[in-house]
């Protein structure tokens, strides 16, 4: 595999074919049923559809699922091709009940797409779970057209087994934000905390999020795979949706990112990755997560927003 040449301050993940070697070795394959303790923080390399029914049944506290969107995609040589709505639709059947199976009985569920696909994935998730919420977040990058307004939002569909006992924190997820008219009781702040780097409120998160970075060169989170998510993204995910030493798990893990966030956060995971090479940047990333632990965006347990965080 050809190295790709890249300016000296790009950050983006690169690999060796030596390393590639020694990543492999790390990687689980399956040909017949396992225990959870096999599967517990490891990456599967392998088709969903092949193996998935080799996992045993509720292992996973949270599933986020980030399957392809109905559009034409070359994942490094596996090629996704767009579809009828209805063909679409017949994909997520496919998967989503035999992935369901893997969900503790108190667990959550969130399904990523785009406003092509938003339609099937509610219709899927409402079949078989109750759906609680639809996050909308805004990513910078995207196309323009001259016909059409520019697409620069994708969906997340929030759901769970059981919506009278579901784990969700959501002090784990508050928003540090500046006070711009701060209002006094008595003398003293009402609602908001004044400090040496300026007046903030705790807020409660929405389901609109515009505080998202979407990794690029000069992140060390970024890798060359097409349909990355932020780490910030996936890590309001985890600790709204998983507690403290849960289970998480990706059948769609591309570059890691949520095996990677899982183990920042000190929680287990588990992911499925049919391409070798993505799994191996898994793999990579795993490594350096062992001493590197920061998040772009989340400094010190908080959520800053954007251009508040402290120098």
């Amino acid at each position: 595999m050809k190295e790709k040449q890249r300016a000296s301050m790009n950050r983006t993940l690169q690999v060796s074919d030596e390393e590639m070697i020694e990543l492999q070795k790390k990687l689980l394959t399956l040909d017949s049923p396992v225990e959870v303790k096999n599967i517990t923080n490891r990456t599967v390399q392998g088709d969903l559809l092949e193996i998935i029914d080799f996992f045993p049944s509720a292992f996973a506290d949270l599933i986020i699922i980030d399957p392809p969107y109905n559009l034409d995609r070359n994942f490094s040589g596996l090629k996704f091709k767009r579809m009828k709505d209805e063909d679409y639709l017949n994909y997520l059947e496919s998967w989503f009940p035999k992935i369901l199976k893997t969900l503790k009985p108190d667990g959550s569920v969130y399904l990523c797409g785009d406003w092509k696909c938003t339609a099937a994935l509610y219709n899927i998730m409402n079949k078989y779970l109750t759906v609680l919420n639809r996050i909308t977040w805004q990513r910078e990058k995207g196309r323009g057209s001259v016909k059409n307004w520019k697409n620069s939002m994708e969906d997340i569909w929030f759901a769970v087994k059981n919506p009278q006992a579901y784990y969700f924190n959501v002090d784990a997820v508050k928003i540090r934000r500046k006070v711009l008219a701060p209002y006094t009781h008595d003398g003293q702040p009402k609602d908001w905390q004044k400090t040496e780097e300026g007046n903030f409120r705790m807020t409660h998160p929405s389901n609109f999020w515009d505080d998202i970075t979407v990794p690029y060169w000069s992140m060390p989170e970024n890798t060359d795979h097409p349909t990355q998510k932020p780490e910030k993204l996936i890590t309001k995910l985890i600790l709204a949706s998983c507690p403290q030493d849960g289970l998480v798990f990706d059948p769609f893990l591309g570059s890691g990112t949520t095996s990677v966030v899982a183990k920042k956060l000190g929680r287990n995971y588990c992911g499925i990755e049919v391409n070798p090479e993505y799994a191996c940047w898994t793999e990579k990333r795993l490594e350096r997560a062992e001493t590197d632990k920061n998040i772009q965006g989340f400094f010190e347990g908080v959520f800053w927003e954007r251009n508040s965080k402290p120098k």
